[in-house]
């Protein structure tokens, strides 16, 4: 499978801390940075919003790079650097403040009080809890990043029933509110509009596992970039190669002044497409809308409808990088007309990628429906816990008892004894 790279034009169009950071590169490995550049980057935009589908949408954006091993997909974690300080930043102010409280109220004696802030972060690893993930998520100001180099790691997450975060991920995508409630660990959380960013690698093999079918809905929510070829043993005693840990910190305080200038805006940045290029987006959507319809498949269309997003975010990225001088409280961003076009051209790019996956990918045993159902399910569950569930979806139990036989035929699930049931 020889996916096509992304086009120089692209890469000579970027903003200057883009361009900075992938002129060092080539091939796959230029493409990788950049991609997964955009993903962390995609956190480290606070205060800045546009207007999509009528909904108020942020630039955090889900990439996967699928590649086989020896492939030069590690330099994906280059772009971690990018992210790193302000992680620091926002710990060290956390404790700080944390260490401040509990002083206060060791002079005051006050052991009754509102409890003092939990500890915050900008980067959390994948292989942490659902109720670890939704507090750190209820104490982010500015959302979150998960990035982890294999996608095993998260993988095996979503197989248990502690850490079955997938529809989580599902959720925050769109920004729809979260809410948990555990009495065992005294748990309430509520998050109105969850801002999470992901940046993930990992083999073919690794990808089934993890995004269970193409028929998931997590699936389309991803940037995808995969290629089969395996990079040759390369000159790592390149010169050029010694400046890579350089020119990242560079860009990663050019980031961090950044991210201290936008979080400090009283009121947000609003971000906008002309009245024009929302024509040309609307336009050339439909035309490939239609293309998938005629000559590919309807159950692609997700995908579509979403990296249609994509670019809007990428759009929304690029801009607020590009436009650093214009940023002040409550000012309007409108992109400019390279700038859409760069975005649209690098979003047709990766449509290619996802649809390629899509391909490859056998169809999935369950819908999303059933997957969902499931989600909602610990390892082991009763009959009258999934009819709760189904009820709550507004699912016949009729139709659940039949979904339960059927899912034991698929060996989705098996069954203890007489009303108890278990995943496999």
């Amino acid at each position: 499978m020889k996916n096509r790279l992304i086009e120089q034009e692209v890469y000579a169009g970027l903003p200057a801390v883009l361009k900075e950071i992938t002129d060092n590169f080539d091939g796959r490995e230029k493409d990788i940075v950049l991609l997964s550049s955009l993903g962390v980057l995609s956190n480290c935009l606070p205060n800045v919003y546009g207007v999509y589908d009528g909904d108020i949408i942020f630039p955090n954006l889900y990439v996967l790079i699928v590649a086989p091993p020896a492939s030069g997909k590690g330099v994906m974690n280059y772009s971690r650097a990018l992210i790193e300080k302000i992680h620091s930043k926002v710990v060290e102010d956390s404790k700080t403040e944390k260490a401040t409280c509990l002083e206060l109220k060791k002079k005051e004696k006050d052991k009754k009080g509102d409890s003092c802030p939990d500890l915050q972060l900008k980067i959390v690893p994948a292989n942490i809890s659902t109720s670890e993930l939704y507090t750190f998520m209820g104490n982010s100001k500015h959302g979150l990043l998960i990035m982890e180099s294999e996608a095993d790691t998260l993988s095996n997450m979503l197989k248990n029933d502690w850490s079955n975060y997938s529809d989580v991920l599902r959720k925050a995508f769109h920004h729809e509110p979260l809410s948990i409630a555990r009495k065992v660990e005294d748990l309430y959380e509520e998050i109105p509009e969850p801002k999470l960013s992901m940046v993930i690698s990992g083999t073919p093999g690794q990808l089934k596992p993890f995004l269970k079918s193409k028929e998931n809905g997590l699936f389309s929510r991803f940037i995808m970039y995969t290629f089969d070829e395996i990079s040759e043993f390369k000159n790592v005693f390149d010169a050029k190669t010694n400046n890579n840990r350089l020119i990242f910190n560079n860009a990663a305080q050019k980031i961090f002044d950044l991210y201290g200038k936008l979080s400090l805006l009283s009121t947000p940045v609003n971000f906008e497409y002309t009245p024009e290029q929302q024509e040309i987006f609307l336009n050339e959507m439909t035309s490939v809308w239609g293309d998938i319809v005629n000559t590919h498949t309807e159950a692609f269309l997700p995908n579509l409808n979403r990296h249609a997003l994509v670019q809007f975010r990428i759009a929304m990225i690029i801009s607020i990088l590009r436009g650093e001088s214009q940023l002040e409280d409550n000012c309007r961003l409108v992109c400019s007309d390279d700038d859409f076009a760069l975005s649209s051209k690098l979003m047709l790019t990766l449509l290619r990628h996802s649809q390629a996956t899509f391909d490859s990918i056998e169809s999935g045993i369950l819908s999303i429906l059933d997957e969902d159902v499931l989600d909602d399910l610990p390892r082991d569950f009763t009959r009258e816990q999934i009819v709760a569930v189904a009820k709550q979806k507004d699912i016949p139990t009729r139709t659940i008892d039949d979904k339960l036989a059927q899912w034991q035929v698929k060996k989705v699930i098996k069954k203890i004894s007489r009303g108890n049931y278990r995943k496999l």
